[in-house]
């Protein structure tokens, strides 16, 4: 008998009033670092020019689109018929995780339920999104850190894209990743302060749940945390990585 996959089984709900098509392809390729994203769909009003842009990636990407007519001004029903589909999808039990891609805190909720069930929930969006939206997911990803700032935004099925914004190319000093290390460090260091880095990594998410080493310019944690200045890091061939706190001597006062 075949052994069953262990890749995790993802659904992928995105709203496209809150989501720039911009970052489609990116997204994806982010996801699949996460698992299979078995279930793929889009909702908003795409009857009218604003949403034209994504018909490409919906097509390249295989996305299923779900046209939500605005039928009323300030009523928002692709939010709704997200919900209600996420909802269906985890009462039929075939998941393993959802990735909500929106930044628009309204699905805060929604996340909360679906992690109560034991779901995970990989939250997507810009660095605006309100902060109970970002805390609420088990992971919350920057789309902002997913396309390298000197290259293009690109669009499925166009041969250029916007330019990245100033705003989109900032990046958080590293120091100020240092206290949410040392958070997640807690309770992990031996007796001589050393903590493997992969139980810290894997304890950043309950502390942060947007933490991200791209958020600072690094693709590694152990590259952050050395570029903080605050931490030793030592390595014991190419994957086992331990680090502590920098220890300051204290200097003998003079008479």
């Amino acid at each position: 008998m075949a052994e069953r996959s262990k890749t995790r089984r993802l659904a992928v709900l995105i709203d496209a009033d809150n989501t720039s098509v911009r970052y489609a392809a990116a997204i994806f390729d982010e996801i699949a670092s996460l698992g299979e994203a078995n279930v793929r769909r889009i909702y908003g009003d795409f009857s009218g020019a604003r949403l034209g842009g994504w018909d490409s990636a919906v097509q390249s990407l295989a996305i299923l689109q779900h046209q939500q007519r605005s039928n009323t001004a300030g009523k928002n029903a692709a939010d709704i018929a997200l919900v209600i589909d996420a909802m269906d999808l985890l009462y039929k039990g075939t998941l393993d995780g959802f990735c909500l891609v929106s930044s628009d805190s309204d699905f805060t909720r929604l996340t909360q339920r679906l992690r109560e069930d034991g779901l995970a929930v990989y939250g997507f969006g810009e660095r605006k999104t309100p902060e109970a939206f970002r805390n609420a997911c088990t992971r919350f990803i920057y789309v902002e850190n997913l396309i390298e700032p000197a290259e293009p935004l690109s669009v499925p099925g166009q041969l250029s894209g916007a330019i990245a914004t100033d705003r989109e190319r900032k990046k958080e000093p590293a120091s100020k990743a240092t206290p949410i290390i040392r958070k997640a460090m807690a309770g992990l260091e031996d007796d001589e302060g050393w903590a493997t880095l992969a139980r810290v990594g894997s304890r950043i998410a309950n502390v942060a749940p947007d933490f991200d080493p791209r958020s600072y310019g690094h693709t590694k944690l152990s590259a952050l945390a050395e570029s903080t200045g605050d931490f030793e890091v030592k390595r014991s061939g190419d994957k086992h990585i331990m680090i502590r706190p920098k220890r300051t001597s204290k200097k003998p006062k003079t008479k």
